[in-house]
């Protein structure tokens, strides 16, 4: 991909900069932390607290990190389950991005050298999966990665309980944060369903209650005052 180039971030995990837009993939201050903190604690960790299964579309497949780090999660959760005599707890991951890395770069990224050694099965599962197919990374996991933007995405599967909106922010990729993408997301998210990012721009926040959902700040990672939690909840 030209134009993309790896940095550390203060974590000691890496980023990728773009430079045709001057910004990061993740924040400068650590992409491990910002992803575990926005989208794992956030996210699907309040998710999980109010459905039996998981069902996420993710708005910015990039360098896999927020995937890699739902896979970890999930697994430690299989193992518990497992304990108990449960099954694994069913998930559909479907992620979208219209300008996928290369190989190049994707084994530059050094998650697996700052991760558990479990982890380096499930990344090299990630990004060896095709294009635009379901692939079970794990019993109970399924992944499907679509190229393209979300604006082309037509879903006729089961309805999402996540969102994880992670696009580049918006200021560098405007049409990514047009109303319509966030009319689209409510369209796709089950009642109770949630929509988390690191933005917590005011026109942002605006859109989406403008596109239907109740929006709640919540402490921002790694110094940022907010980030934004947004949900799907039966109209007052």
């Amino acid at each position: 991909m030209k134009h993309v180039s790896l940095q550390l971030t203060e974590d000691g995990s890496h980023t990728l900069f773009n430079a045709e837009l001057n910004e990061t993939y993740h924040s400068h201050k650590g992409a491990l932390a910002e992803s575990r903190y926005v989208f794992i604690h956030a996210g699907l960790e309040q998710v999980l607290q109010d459905f039996d299964h998981l069902a996420i579309l993710e708005v910015g497949f990039g360098t896999g990190l927020n995937a890699l780090m739902t896979l970890g999660k999930v697994l430690e959760l299989t193992k518990a389950r497992q304990q108990s005599g449960l099954a694994p707890l069913p998930v559909r991951y479907v992620t979208i991005e219209p300008y996928p890395l290369s190989a190049e770069l994707i084994e530059g990224l050094n998650y697996k050298g700052m991760l558990p050694d479990w982890y380096a099965p499930l990344f090299d599962a990630l990004h060896a999966a095709p294009w635009d197919q379901d692939v079970e990374i794990m019993p109970g996991f399924v992944l499907r990665k679509v190229k393209g933007k979300l604006e082309q995405l037509e879903w006729q599967g089961e309805p999402f309980n996540l969102v994880y909106y992670d696009a580049f922010a918006p200021s560098k990729q405007p049409d990514v944060w047009a109303l319509d993408n966030f009319k689209k997301c409510y369209g796709l998210l089950e009642l109770g369903g949630l929509l988390v990012s690191y933005c917590a721009n005011g026109q942002f926040k605006r859109d989406l209650k403008a596109a239907g959902f109740q929006v709640k700040a919540y402490p921002g990672a790694l110094g940022k005052r907010e980030m934004t939690r947004a949900w799907k909840l039966d109209p007052l």
